[in-house]
C-alpha cells in the first residue's frame, strides 16, 4: 500500500536525475485531494511552480481553476501533479532519463495511492507519457477516454494553449464537460488504449 505522505517526504530531497543539480528551488510533488476521483497530470513545474512549490499555479494554474469551476469543482476536490517533479532548465521538454525515473519513482505510485477514477493528461507531453505512446496527436484524441489498468484516461488540452490562442478555449471547456460526465457515469466496458490508438493511427 502507497502512503502519498510519506513518498512525498521521500520525494523532498530527491536527487536521482540530472534535473536535481539543475537550477530547480524544490521539488514540486503534487497537490489536492489524496482520494480524489479525478487526478490532472500535467509536464512539469514552471517558473512559478518551482518558487511555490505547488503545480499550476501561474496563468496556466488560474485558468485551469476557472475551468474546474464549470464544472463544479474545485482545487481541492482534485489532485494535480506532475510527470516530472522538478523545473527542466528554460522550461525544455524532460528527457527520457528523467522521465523513466520521475515515474517510476514517484507518478506511477501517486496514481496507485490516490486511485483516480480519470487520469486527465494536459497536453501532448503528458498524455503520451501516462498512455504509453511514443507521441500522439492532441487534435485527434482530446476530449476521448481511454482504459488503461483499469482506469479512464482522457488526454486534454493544456490550459497554456488557450492562453496561446483563444481559438482553444472553447474546445478546452468542451474537454471539461466531458470530464464531469465520465465521472458521473457507471463503469462500462472501453476499448483497451492499445487497440483504439491503434484505430486513431497513433503509432
Amino acid at each position: 500500500m502507497v502512503n502519498l505522505f510519506s513518498l512525498a517526504e521521500t520525494a523532498k530531497d530527491c536527487e536521482l536525475c540530472p534535473l536535481a543539480k539543475q537550477g530547480r528551488t524544490q521539488v514540486v510533488f503534487g497537490d489536492g485531494n489524496p482520494n480524489a476521483e479525478i487526478m490532472f497530470i500535467g509536464e512539469g513545474p514552471g517558473f512559478h511552480e518551482d518558487k511555490q512549490g505547488k503545480p499550476f499555479v501561474g496563468a496556466a494554474g488560474k485558468l485551469l481553476t476557472q475551468l474546474l469551476g464549470s464544472i463544479g469543482l474545485r482545487r481541492e476536490d482534485v489532485y494535480i501533479a506532475n510527470v516530472v517533479k522538478c523545473r527542466p532548465p528554460q522550461n525544455r521538454d524532460p528527457k527520457p532519463e528523467e522521465i523513466e525515473i520521475c515515474t517510476n519513482q514517484y507518478l506511477f505510485s501517486q496514481i496507485e495511492a490516490i486511485k483516480p477514477k480519470v487520469i486527465a493528461t494536459l497536453g501532448r507531453f503528458a498524455s503520451a507519457v501516462v498512455l504509453g505512446l511514443k507521441d500522439v496527436s492532441m487534435g485527434r484524441v482530446h476530449g476521448q477516454k481511454f482504459k488503461r489498468e483499469g482506469r479512464y484516461i482522457v488526454p486534454i488540452y493544456h490550459p497554456a494553449a488557450a492562453l496561446h490562442s483563444r481559438a482553444n478555449l472553447e474546445p478546452l471547456y468542451e474537454d471539461f464537460r466531458k470530464l464531469k460526465e465520465y465521472l458521473e457515469e457507471e463503469p462500462e466496458i472501453v476499448q483497451e488504449i492499445e487497440t483504439k490508438a491503434e484505430q486513431l493511427g497513433l503509432f
